[in-house]
């Protein structure tokens, strides 16, 4: 199936100019264009394209992603380039999720603590009441 920058990009959930900068940064090079010069994208196009949105959320350097194109083009004899590349990016990765775990943890305690503090101001409160009666 073939489609418009319009539709890929509704596809894909990004604004069409986030992929024509994509397209200018070389990180599509298989893009046809018809007879009027617009592009059109096929479904292979568009899992390449879902990778790319996966692989930025993940803070992957355009240069590292460009890095993978150019080898793709290459061919199979780069597989272990690209995997290689891969491995160091999942790494990175990793080591940011322990940090964010650490995180997530710290916020966790300190959530913990506010609800203690929360539930002795109530009682507190509720005591004051009664005797206030």
């Amino acid at each position: 199936m073939e489609f418009h920058i319009k539709e890929a990009a509704d596809k894909i959930g990004l604004p069409a100019h986030t992929l024509r900068y994509y397209e200018q940064e070389g990180l599509l090079p298989f893009i046809k264009r018809d007879e009027h010069g617009n592009r059109i994208f096929n479904d292979s196009d568009l899992l390449w394209l879902e990778l790319i949105v996966c692989l930025r959320k993940t803070d992957i350097p355009l240069s590292e992603l460009r890095e993978i194109v150019e080898l793709t083009k290459e061919g199979d004899g780069t597989a272990l380039q690209r995997k290689l590349i891969f491995e160091k990016h999942k790494a990175k990765m990793m080591e940011k999720k322990r940090d964010m775990d650490n995180a997530f943890a710290k916020i966790e305690l300190k959530i913990e603590y506010y609800d203690e503090l929360e539930k002795k101001y109530d009682e507190e409160n509720v005591n004051e009441e009664r005797y206030a009666k």
